[in-house]
């Protein structure tokens, strides 16, 4: 009896790492990562959350193609925000911004990887370690 126990108890430990780690996903797997756009416009909306915080901007690529539209912007946890110095109210509604970031796989979607950022005033993040 005891060692039908402690498989049951080996396989529940098992099932209870296994389903976290798949939950959470490979970034690569909803974006172009190799592709970068590049988004001005002013911010409607800063969603600082786990897992990871967004970033809505309403504005148009640079490239001039196509009409304003809302992007959402994915970025990290906040976290990892705030071992860079980032706080919730380190971006506000109205704050114009350049964004870029790694386009979504679905060509229809306005969602992209966020990889940097420039708000109007001279702050900007760049990446891991790198906001001033």
């Amino acid at each position: 009896m005891s060692k039908r126990l402690l498989t049951i108890g080996v396989l529940s430990i098992l099932v209870g790492v296994a389903v976290p780690l798949r939950a959470h996903h490979s970034f690569g797997a909803a974006y172009l990562e190799d592709d970068m756009i590049e988004v001005s416009g002013s911010i409607v909306e800063f969603q600082y959350r786990n897992p990871h915080s967004w970033v809505f901007v309403q504005g148009r690529e640079r490239n001039g193609l196509g009409g304003a539209r809302i992007y959402a912007a994915e970025w990290v946890s906040t976290s990892q925000l705030e071992r860079e110095g980032i706080e919730k109210n380190t971006l506000r509604t109205g704050d114009e911004v350049v964004i870029w970031g790694s386009p979504s796989r679905n060509p229809s979607d306005t969602r992209l990887h966020l990889k940097r950022i420039e708000r109007k005033d001279g702050w900007s993040w760049r990446g891991r370690a790198q906001a001033r």
